[in-house]
Protein backbone atom coordinates (compact mmCIF):
# COMPACT_ATOMS: atom_id res chain seq x y z
CA UNK A 1 0.00 0.00 0.00
CA UNK A 2 1.59 3.36 -1.03
CA UNK A 3 0.93 6.05 1.74
CA UNK A 4 1.07 9.88 1.02
CA UNK A 5 3.35 11.39 2.67
CA UNK A 6 1.42 13.69 5.19
CA UNK A 7 -0.23 10.63 7.23
CA UNK A 8 3.83 9.67 8.54
CA UNK A 9 3.95 13.18 9.98
CA UNK A 10 2.84 13.44 13.37
CA UNK A 11 0.55 16.36 12.93
CA UNK A 12 -1.24 18.61 10.13
CA UNK A 13 1.44 20.68 11.49
CA UNK A 14 1.14 23.78 9.08
CA UNK A 15 -1.89 25.69 10.84
CA UNK A 16 -2.50 27.31 14.43
CA UNK A 17 -6.39 27.19 14.46
CA UNK A 18 -7.76 23.83 15.79
CA UNK A 19 -8.29 21.23 13.03
CA UNK A 20 -11.31 19.17 13.18
CA UNK A 21 -10.61 15.48 13.29
CA UNK A 22 -11.34 12.29 13.71
CA UNK A 23 -15.37 11.74 14.41
CA UNK A 24 -15.55 15.78 14.75
CA UNK A 25 -14.65 16.05 11.19
CA UNK A 26 -17.35 14.84 9.90
CA UNK A 27 -20.58 17.28 9.70
CA UNK A 28 -23.62 17.91 7.54
CA UNK A 29 -24.89 21.35 6.22
CA UNK A 30 -25.74 23.17 9.12
CA UNK A 31 -21.73 22.55 10.36
CA UNK A 32 -20.43 23.85 7.69
CA UNK A 33 -18.94 27.44 7.93
CA UNK A 34 -15.88 29.52 5.98
CA UNK A 35 -13.17 29.03 7.73
CA UNK A 36 -13.88 25.31 9.45
CA UNK A 37 -10.72 23.43 8.62
CA UNK A 38 -11.24 19.13 8.93
CA UNK A 39 -8.88 15.87 9.19
CA UNK A 40 -10.02 12.76 7.92
CA UNK A 41 -7.27 9.78 8.00
CA UNK A 42 -7.99 6.41 6.99
CA UNK A 43 -7.62 5.69 10.65
CA UNK A 44 -10.74 7.18 11.10
CA UNK A 45 -13.00 4.99 8.89
CA UNK A 46 -16.19 3.31 10.06
CA UNK A 47 -16.89 -0.53 8.97
CA UNK A 48 -19.08 -0.95 6.14
CA UNK A 49 -22.77 -0.46 7.19
CA UNK A 50 -22.49 0.94 10.39
CA UNK A 51 -24.97 3.16 9.59
CA UNK A 52 -27.92 2.53 6.70
CA UNK A 53 -27.51 3.61 3.06
CA UNK A 54 -29.94 6.46 2.75
CA UNK A 55 -31.44 7.74 -0.44
CA UNK A 56 -32.11 11.53 0.53
CA UNK A 57 -32.56 13.17 -2.77
CA UNK A 58 -32.16 16.96 -3.35
CA UNK A 59 -35.26 18.84 -3.97
CA UNK A 60 -33.87 22.06 -5.37
CA UNK A 61 -35.67 25.59 -4.94
CA UNK A 62 -35.29 29.06 -6.26
CA UNK A 63 -32.20 31.21 -4.59
CA UNK A 64 -34.74 34.18 -4.05
CA UNK A 65 -32.01 36.53 -3.32
CA UNK A 66 -29.79 34.36 -1.49
CA UNK A 67 -25.77 35.06 -1.15
CA UNK A 68 -22.79 32.62 -0.21
CA UNK A 69 -20.57 33.05 2.73
CA UNK A 70 -17.33 32.77 2.28
CA UNK A 71 -14.31 33.71 5.33
CA UNK A 72 -13.71 37.01 6.87
CA UNK A 73 -11.81 39.59 4.58
CA UNK A 74 -13.47 37.98 1.67
CA UNK A 75 -16.58 39.12 -0.72
CA UNK A 76 -18.59 36.90 -2.93
CA UNK A 77 -20.85 38.80 -6.20
CA UNK A 78 -22.59 37.13 -9.06
CA UNK A 79 -21.19 37.34 -11.84
CA UNK A 80 -23.61 35.52 -14.38
CA UNK A 81 -26.80 33.83 -14.11
CA UNK A 82 -29.37 32.64 -16.82
CA UNK A 83 -26.83 29.93 -17.80
CA UNK A 84 -28.48 26.39 -18.77
CA UNK A 85 -26.28 23.43 -16.73
CA UNK A 86 -22.78 25.82 -16.19
CA UNK A 87 -20.18 23.42 -15.07
CA UNK A 88 -16.39 23.16 -16.01
CA UNK A 89 -15.02 26.99 -16.20
CA UNK A 90 -11.88 27.43 -17.87
CA UNK A 91 -10.05 30.34 -18.45
CA UNK A 92 -8.04 31.57 -21.29
CA UNK A 93 -4.74 33.00 -21.53
CA UNK A 94 -6.16 36.53 -22.41
CA UNK A 95 -8.68 36.52 -19.53
CA UNK A 96 -11.83 35.44 -21.31
CA UNK A 97 -13.93 32.88 -19.58
CA UNK A 98 -15.23 29.19 -21.30
CA UNK A 99 -17.92 27.78 -19.92
CA UNK A 100 -19.09 24.06 -20.32
CA UNK A 101 -22.87 24.74 -20.73
CA UNK A 102 -23.26 20.66 -20.27
CA UNK A 103 -27.32 20.34 -20.41
CA UNK A 104 -27.51 21.81 -24.03
CA UNK A 105 -24.62 20.42 -25.40
CA UNK A 106 -22.48 24.30 -25.76
CA UNK A 107 -19.56 25.95 -24.93
CA UNK A 108 -20.15 29.48 -24.48
CA UNK A 109 -17.33 32.20 -23.58
CA UNK A 110 -17.72 35.41 -21.12
CA UNK A 111 -15.45 38.48 -21.63
CA UNK A 112 -15.12 40.57 -17.84
CA UNK A 113 -15.41 44.48 -18.30
CA UNK A 114 -13.35 46.74 -16.99
CA UNK A 115 -12.62 45.68 -12.51
CA UNK A 116 -13.55 42.21 -13.89
CA UNK A 117 -16.85 42.56 -11.89
CA UNK A 118 -19.20 42.26 -14.47
CA UNK A 119 -19.64 40.18 -18.21
CA UNK A 120 -19.21 42.65 -21.04
CA UNK A 121 -19.60 40.15 -23.78
CA UNK A 122 -21.54 36.92 -23.76
CA UNK A 123 -21.24 34.18 -26.73
CA UNK A 124 -21.60 30.97 -27.59
CA UNK A 125 -18.45 29.80 -28.94
CA UNK A 126 -19.60 26.17 -30.15
CA UNK A 127 -23.04 24.14 -30.30
CA UNK A 128 -24.17 20.87 -31.36
CA UNK A 129 -21.88 18.94 -28.81
CA UNK A 130 -22.36 15.89 -26.54
CA UNK A 131 -22.20 16.61 -22.94
CA UNK A 132 -19.25 18.66 -23.47
CA UNK A 133 -17.66 18.82 -19.53
CA UNK A 134 -13.58 19.31 -19.77
CA UNK A 135 -12.01 22.37 -21.67
CA UNK A 136 -8.33 22.81 -22.26
CA UNK A 137 -6.24 25.13 -24.46
CA UNK A 138 -3.32 23.93 -26.22
CA UNK A 139 -0.41 24.31 -26.50
CA UNK A 140 0.56 25.73 -22.74
CA UNK A 141 1.37 29.28 -22.85
CA UNK A 142 0.02 32.48 -24.07
CA UNK A 143 -0.50 31.60 -27.22
CA UNK A 144 -2.83 28.87 -27.92
CA UNK A 145 -3.80 27.51 -31.30
CA UNK A 146 -6.19 24.97 -29.99
CA UNK A 147 -9.48 24.54 -27.66
CA UNK A 148 -9.88 21.31 -26.62
CA UNK A 149 -13.41 19.90 -25.43
CA UNK A 150 -13.72 16.45 -23.67
CA UNK A 151 -17.57 15.37 -24.62
CA UNK A 152 -19.03 11.88 -23.18
CA UNK A 153 -18.01 9.96 -25.64
CA UNK A 154 -15.17 11.36 -28.11
CA UNK A 155 -12.44 14.38 -27.53
CA UNK A 156 -13.00 17.39 -30.05
CA UNK A 157 -10.76 20.40 -30.95
CA UNK A 158 -11.45 24.12 -32.48
CA UNK A 159 -8.98 26.34 -34.16
CA UNK A 160 -8.59 29.06 -32.02
CA UNK A 161 -6.70 32.76 -31.89
CA UNK A 162 -6.21 34.50 -29.24
CA UNK A 163 -9.54 36.56 -28.62
CA UNK A 164 -12.19 34.57 -30.49
CA UNK A 165 -15.77 34.27 -29.53
CA UNK A 166 -16.52 31.78 -31.81
CA UNK A 167 -15.42 29.00 -33.54
CA UNK A 168 -13.99 29.39 -36.78
CA UNK A 169 -14.99 25.60 -38.12
CA UNK A 170 -16.04 22.24 -37.21
CA UNK A 171 -14.64 20.46 -34.50
CA UNK A 172 -11.80 18.30 -35.51
CA UNK A 173 -12.59 14.72 -33.75
CA UNK A 174 -8.79 13.75 -31.70
CA UNK A 175 -10.45 10.51 -29.62
CA UNK A 176 -13.44 9.16 -31.51
CA UNK A 177 -14.01 5.82 -28.99
CA UNK A 178 -14.29 7.22 -25.37
CA UNK A 179 -16.26 4.68 -23.10
CA UNK A 180 -19.59 5.93 -22.87
CA UNK A 181 -23.06 5.26 -22.08
CA UNK A 182 -24.64 4.23 -18.14
CA UNK A 183 -22.94 5.59 -15.50
CA UNK A 184 -20.64 8.65 -15.18
CA UNK A 185 -20.46 10.84 -18.60
CA UNK A 186 -18.51 13.90 -16.85
CA UNK A 187 -14.35 14.09 -19.11
CA UNK A 188 -12.10 16.11 -17.82
CA UNK A 189 -9.20 17.17 -19.80
CA UNK A 190 -5.13 18.58 -19.29
CA UNK A 191 -2.29 18.53 -20.60
CA UNK A 192 1.07 18.02 -18.98
CA UNK A 193 3.19 20.82 -18.68
CA UNK A 194 5.76 19.57 -21.26
CA UNK A 195 2.81 19.62 -23.79
CA UNK A 196 3.59 15.82 -24.59
CA UNK A 197 0.69 14.38 -23.24
CA UNK A 198 -2.96 14.88 -23.29
CA UNK A 199 -4.51 13.40 -19.89
CA UNK A 200 -8.28 12.24 -19.89
CA UNK A 201 -10.86 11.46 -17.13
CA UNK A 202 -13.14 8.81 -17.48
CA UNK A 203 -15.70 7.92 -15.08
CA UNK A 204 -17.19 4.21 -14.12
CA UNK A 205 -20.07 3.20 -15.53
CA UNK A 206 -21.50 1.82 -12.51
CA UNK A 207 -21.22 2.28 -8.33
CA UNK A 208 -19.19 -0.34 -7.74
CA UNK A 209 -18.27 -3.01 -10.80
CA UNK A 210 -21.66 -4.67 -10.44
CA UNK A 211 -21.38 -7.64 -13.49
CA UNK A 212 -18.12 -6.81 -14.57
CA UNK A 213 -16.18 -9.83 -13.77
CA UNK A 214 -13.07 -10.34 -12.09
CA UNK A 215 -10.36 -10.22 -15.00
CA UNK A 216 -7.75 -13.03 -14.66
CA UNK A 217 -3.71 -12.52 -15.05
CA UNK A 218 -4.11 -9.52 -12.15
CA UNK A 219 -4.08 -5.57 -12.39
CA UNK A 220 -1.50 -5.98 -14.90
CA UNK A 221 -3.76 -8.09 -16.93
CA UNK A 222 -6.16 -5.93 -16.64
CA UNK A 223 -4.04 -2.88 -17.88
CA UNK A 224 -3.06 -4.43 -21.15
CA UNK A 225 -6.41 -5.66 -21.70
CA UNK A 226 -7.67 -1.90 -21.28
CA UNK A 227 -4.60 0.09 -23.35
CA UNK A 228 -5.42 -1.82 -26.61
CA UNK A 229 -9.06 -1.30 -26.19
CA UNK A 230 -10.32 -4.64 -26.08
CA UNK A 231 -13.89 -4.76 -23.94
CA UNK A 232 -13.77 -6.22 -20.31
CA UNK A 233 -17.50 -6.01 -19.22
CA UNK A 234 -18.71 -2.63 -19.35
CA UNK A 235 -15.64 -1.19 -17.47
CA UNK A 236 -13.49 -1.03 -20.52
CA UNK A 237 -11.17 1.74 -19.98
CA UNK A 238 -13.27 3.53 -16.73
CA UNK A 239 -12.81 4.44 -13.57
CA UNK A 240 -8.96 5.54 -15.34
CA UNK A 241 -7.23 8.79 -16.27
CA UNK A 242 -6.24 7.86 -19.67
CA UNK A 243 -3.03 9.81 -21.89
CA UNK A 244 -2.85 10.28 -25.29
CA UNK A 245 -0.47 12.70 -27.22
CA UNK A 246 -2.35 15.49 -28.38
CA UNK A 247 -3.29 14.43 -31.20
CA UNK A 248 -5.22 11.39 -29.84
CA UNK A 249 -2.60 8.91 -30.73
CA UNK A 250 -0.14 6.65 -28.33
CA UNK A 251 -3.10 5.42 -25.88
CA UNK A 252 -2.51 4.44 -22.75
CA UNK A 253 -3.98 3.72 -19.24
CA UNK A 254 -2.02 6.68 -16.96
CA UNK A 255 -4.02 5.58 -13.66
CA UNK A 256 -7.02 3.30 -12.86
CA UNK A 257 -8.98 2.02 -9.76
CA UNK A 258 -10.48 5.94 -9.54
CA UNK A 259 -14.45 5.74 -9.69
CA UNK A 260 -14.73 8.85 -11.14
CA UNK A 261 -12.10 11.39 -11.18
CA UNK A 262 -14.12 14.47 -12.32
CA UNK A 263 -12.15 17.56 -11.73
CA UNK A 264 -8.77 17.11 -13.17
CA UNK A 265 -5.82 20.21 -12.77
CA UNK A 266 -2.20 20.04 -12.85
CA UNK A 267 -0.46 21.02 -10.03
CA UNK A 268 1.97 24.01 -10.70
CA UNK A 269 4.70 23.40 -8.15
CA UNK A 270 5.14 19.86 -9.43
CA UNK A 271 3.91 19.12 -12.64
CA UNK A 272 1.36 15.99 -11.26
CA UNK A 273 -1.85 15.56 -12.39
CA UNK A 274 -4.52 15.83 -9.74
CA UNK A 275 -8.06 14.11 -9.47
CA UNK A 276 -11.17 15.34 -8.16
CA UNK A 277 -12.91 12.15 -7.02
CA UNK A 278 -16.78 10.75 -6.24
CA UNK A 279 -16.18 7.96 -4.44
CA UNK A 280 -18.89 4.77 -3.86
CA UNK A 281 -22.14 4.75 -2.59
CA UNK A 282 -24.16 2.25 -0.64
CA UNK A 283 -21.84 1.57 2.43
CA UNK A 284 -23.51 4.17 4.81
CA UNK A 285 -23.62 7.84 5.87
CA UNK A 286 -20.08 7.83 6.77
CA UNK A 287 -18.55 5.69 3.63
CA UNK A 288 -16.42 6.24 1.24
CA UNK A 289 -14.62 9.43 1.98
CA UNK A 290 -14.94 11.18 -1.34
CA UNK A 291 -10.86 12.65 -2.15
CA UNK A 292 -8.86 15.35 -3.93
CA UNK A 293 -5.55 13.48 -5.19
CA UNK A 294 -2.19 14.19 -6.83
CA UNK A 295 -2.70 11.07 -9.48
CA UNK A 296 0.89 8.96 -9.90
CA UNK A 297 1.52 7.37 -13.41
CA UNK A 298 0.65 3.80 -12.95
CA UNK A 299 -0.74 4.06 -9.51
CA UNK A 300 -3.99 1.63 -9.14
CA UNK A 301 -6.66 3.14 -6.52
CA UNK A 302 -8.38 0.59 -5.50
CA UNK A 303 -12.27 0.81 -7.07
CA UNK A 304 -14.24 -1.38 -7.53
CA UNK A 305 -12.10 -3.58 -4.35
CA UNK A 306 -10.51 -1.92 -2.27
CA UNK A 307 -11.04 1.67 -1.15
CA UNK A 308 -8.41 4.20 0.91
CA UNK A 309 -5.74 1.51 0.87
CA UNK A 310 -6.55 -2.11 1.93
CA UNK A 311 -10.25 -1.82 2.88
CA UNK A 312 -12.13 -4.58 1.06
CA UNK A 313 -15.32 -3.73 -0.65
CA UNK A 314 -17.79 -6.28 1.31
CA UNK A 315 -19.57 -6.48 -2.30
CA UNK A 316 -16.27 -7.55 -3.78
CA UNK A 317 -15.31 -9.83 -0.28
CA UNK A 318 -12.47 -12.06 -1.23
CA UNK A 319 -12.38 -11.20 -4.91
CA UNK A 320 -9.06 -10.11 -5.60
CA UNK A 321 -6.38 -10.83 -2.72
CA UNK A 322 -2.96 -10.20 -5.06
CA UNK A 323 -4.45 -6.54 -5.39
CA UNK A 324 -4.56 -5.64 -1.36
CA UNK A 325 -1.00 -4.29 -0.82
CA UNK A 326 -1.30 -2.32 -4.17
CA UNK A 327 -3.00 0.47 -3.56
CA UNK A 328 -2.46 3.86 -3.34
CA UNK A 329 -3.85 5.91 -0.26
CA UNK A 330 -5.70 9.10 -1.42
CA UNK A 331 -4.05 12.40 -0.29
CA UNK A 332 -7.01 14.93 1.32
CA UNK A 333 -9.72 12.11 2.10
CA UNK A 334 -13.25 14.43 1.75
CA UNK A 335 -16.14 13.46 3.62
CA UNK A 336 -18.46 10.68 2.30
CA UNK A 337 -20.95 12.06 -0.13
CA UNK A 338 -19.85 15.28 -0.84
CA UNK A 339 -19.27 14.30 -4.36
CA UNK A 340 -16.11 16.18 -4.93
CA UNK A 341 -16.22 17.74 -8.99
CA UNK A 342 -14.36 20.32 -9.92
CA UNK A 343 -10.97 21.61 -8.93
CA UNK A 344 -8.28 24.28 -9.87
CA UNK A 345 -4.69 25.70 -8.38
CA UNK A 346 -4.47 29.03 -6.69
CA UNK A 347 -1.84 31.44 -8.61
CA UNK A 348 -3.27 34.65 -8.48
CA UNK A 349 -2.02 37.60 -6.40
CA UNK A 350 -5.83 38.76 -5.30
CA UNK A 351 -5.82 36.42 -2.36
CA UNK A 352 -3.20 36.83 0.61
CA UNK A 353 0.44 35.09 0.31
CA UNK A 354 -0.59 31.82 2.24
CA UNK A 355 -2.94 30.60 -1.03
CA UNK A 356 -0.72 30.55 -2.96
CA UNK A 357 -0.25 27.00 -4.29
CA UNK A 358 -3.08 26.22 -2.25
CA UNK A 359 -5.93 24.06 -4.16
CA UNK A 360 -9.88 24.54 -4.39
CA UNK A 361 -12.58 22.21 -4.92
CA UNK A 362 -16.21 22.23 -5.58
CA UNK A 363 -18.61 20.13 -3.45
CA UNK A 364 -21.81 19.32 -5.93
CA UNK A 365 -23.78 17.14 -3.01
CA UNK A 366 -25.15 13.72 -3.02
CA UNK A 367 -28.58 12.24 -2.48
CA UNK A 368 -26.85 8.95 -0.52
CA UNK A 369 -26.41 11.03 3.35
CA UNK A 370 -29.36 11.14 5.59
CA UNK A 371 -27.97 14.77 6.95
CA UNK A 372 -27.13 16.73 3.32
CA UNK A 373 -23.70 17.08 3.43
CA UNK A 374 -21.16 18.85 0.55
CA UNK A 375 -23.01 21.79 -1.15
CA UNK A 376 -19.81 23.92 -1.04
CA UNK A 377 -16.46 25.13 -2.34
CA UNK A 378 -13.21 23.43 -0.08
CA UNK A 379 -9.84 24.76 0.14
CA UNK A 380 -7.26 21.86 -0.16
CA UNK A 381 -3.88 23.28 2.13
CA UNK A 382 -0.68 22.86 1.05
CA UNK A 383 2.40 23.75 2.57
CA UNK A 384 5.67 23.82 0.65
CA UNK A 385 3.77 22.32 -1.94
CA UNK A 386 2.76 19.31 -0.20
CA UNK A 387 -0.76 18.38 0.91
CA UNK A 388 -1.61 18.26 4.75
CA UNK A 389 -4.03 16.42 4.40
CA UNK A 390 -6.95 18.95 5.99
CA UNK A 391 -9.32 20.98 4.22
CA UNK A 392 -11.03 23.85 4.85
CA UNK A 393 -14.93 25.35 4.27
CA UNK A 394 -14.50 28.27 2.04
CA UNK A 395 -17.70 28.91 0.14
CA UNK A 396 -21.04 27.60 2.04
CA UNK A 397 -24.38 28.75 1.73
CA UNK A 398 -25.99 26.78 -0.87
CA UNK A 399 -28.51 25.13 1.15
CA UNK A 400 -31.83 26.45 2.24
CA UNK A 401 -32.67 23.34 4.62
CA UNK A 402 -33.11 19.50 5.33
CA UNK A 403 -34.98 18.78 2.02
CA UNK A 404 -33.87 21.81 -0.39
CA UNK A 405 -30.98 23.48 -1.62
CA UNK A 406 -30.51 26.23 -4.78
CA UNK A 407 -27.02 25.66 -5.74
CA UNK A 408 -24.59 22.80 -6.22
CA UNK A 409 -21.09 23.96 -6.73
CA UNK A 410 -19.22 22.37 -9.99
CA UNK A 411 -16.78 24.77 -11.87
CA UNK A 412 -13.27 26.34 -10.43
CA UNK A 413 -11.29 28.36 -11.87
CA UNK A 414 -8.98 31.24 -11.08
CA UNK A 415 -9.83 34.79 -13.30
CA UNK A 416 -6.70 36.79 -14.86
CA UNK A 417 -7.30 38.94 -12.13
CA UNK A 418 -6.82 36.64 -9.29
CA UNK A 419 -10.89 36.36 -8.19
CA UNK A 420 -11.93 32.74 -7.96
CA UNK A 421 -14.70 32.21 -9.76
CA UNK A 422 -17.63 29.33 -9.28
CA UNK A 423 -20.08 27.84 -11.17
CA UNK A 424 -23.25 25.82 -10.11
CA UNK A 425 -25.71 23.97 -12.16
CA UNK A 426 -28.92 24.33 -10.84
CA UNK A 427 -29.23 27.75 -10.28
CA UNK A 428 -27.05 28.49 -13.50
CA UNK A 429 -25.31 30.98 -11.99
CA UNK A 430 -21.28 31.76 -11.38
CA UNK A 431 -19.94 33.48 -8.30
CA UNK A 432 -17.10 35.78 -7.79
CA UNK A 433 -15.14 35.64 -4.79
CA UNK A 434 -12.64 38.67 -3.88
CA UNK A 435 -10.34 39.59 -1.34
Amino acid sequence: MTVPAWLLAASVGAHAESVLQGKDAYGSWQADKPGTVRLIRPQDLVKPGASPSVSNPTRLTARGGATPQVPEGFKIELLMEGLSDPRVLRVAPNGDIFVAETGPGRIRVLRLGEGGAKVASNEVFASGLTRPFGIAFFPNGDNPQWVYVANAGNVVRFRYHTGDLKASGKPEIVVANLAQGFGHSTRDIVFTPDGKRMLVSVGSASNVGEGMGNPPGGLEAWARTQAVGASWGYEAERAAVLSFDPDGRDRKLYATGIRNCVGLAIQPQTGLPWCSTNERDGLGDDLVPDYVTSVKEGAFYGWPWFYIGSNEDPRHAGARPDLKDKVTVPDVLVQPHSASLGMAFYQGTQFPSEYQGDAFAAEHGSWNRSKRTGYKVIRIRMKDGKPTGAYEDFVTGFVVNDTQVWGRPVGIAVAKDGALLISEDTGGTIWRVTH
